[in-house]
């Protein structure tokens, strides 16, 4: 046999005789996104706390699984006394928090925002593989799957728009544009050669004449940004009113099929 062999066959011998790695007892999820996988995979009693805005009914569709949990607010001092295993952090959770628990010797992981379906697939056989619960995500994904396909629109309904404060809009290379994809719309960002999260002039906004428009949420009282929402203009394009992002579109999870449906 081929030495090449040889050290391969020595190599998964030897894999499947040591003992797989154990699943770590004590999780920390400081991320939104991260924190409703996390609940939704973890063993009982396996994950410790999650984000405080986790209990946030306005921006997580779990508020009340996470209200079970311990919430932390993110800061490195207080997760360090949680005596955690495995800290599970975003890619905008501030460097200097992550720096610091790893200087402590804490395991910390950063994955990435899922800004696809294809990307929500990933970070659940990710999440699984973290806790050790590879089973719990294959049923997951099993479940994610056979919903999307029912949540898809056969046919297609139009035009619409996405509208932020600030007058932001979101191109097809977006959660929120994979969602108006999925529920029949073609995005009218893409007549501008927009793709990702950028500015679009309300102007062009009112000359591409949408079917459908869907504004964000507005947070009364915490930005000035969402005055343009208020706009004669957009409500003269949607006299019949206009459909608003939820909790459902925020984090690429299985609950972007609730914001599929949601534009029926």
């Amino acid at each position: 046999m081929p030495r090449s062999r040889v050290i391969l066959a020595a190599a998964v011998w030897l894999a499947a005789a040591l003992p797989a790695a154990a699943a770590p007892q004590r999780v920390v999820s400081m991320n939104l996104c991260s924190d409703q996988l996390a609940m939704m995979l973890a063993a009982p009693g396996q994950l410790i706390s999650v984000s405080s805005l986790a209990q946030d009914p306005r921006m997580s569709p779990m508020a009340e699984q996470a209200a079970a949990h311990t919430p932390n607010h993110g800061r490195a001092e207080e997760i360090y006394l949680m005596r955690p295993d495995l800290v599970i952090a975003g890619t905008y959770t501030p460097a200097a928090t992550v720096a610091m628990l790893r200087r402590l010797g804490i395991r910390v992981e950063t994955p990435p925002p899922a800004e696809s379906f294809a990307a929500i697939r990933t970070e659940i056989t990710r999440m699984g593989a973290l806790l050790g619960r590879e089973a719990a995500a294959r049923d997951l994904l099993a479940r994610f799957d056979a919903d999307l396909d029912a949540a898809r629109s056969p046919s297609r309904r139009g035009r619409a728009a996405l509208y932020y404060a600030n007058g932001f809009t979101s191109g097809p290379e977006t959660l929120a544009g994979a969602i108006l994809e999925a529920a029949g719309f073609d995005n009218i960002a893409a007549d501008y050669g927009i793709a990702t999260t950028t500015a679009l002039p309300m102007e062009l906004l009112v000359m591409a004449r949408p079917d459908r428009l869907i504004t964000g949420a507005k947070w009364p009282g915490q930005s000035q940004g969402e005055a343009i929402l208020d706009h004669p203009a957009l409500a003269a394009l949607t006299p019949d009113g206009r459909h608003v992002t939820d909790r459902d579109w925020i984090c690429g999870t299985p609950f972007v099929t609730r914001a599929i449906r949601s534009l029926e």
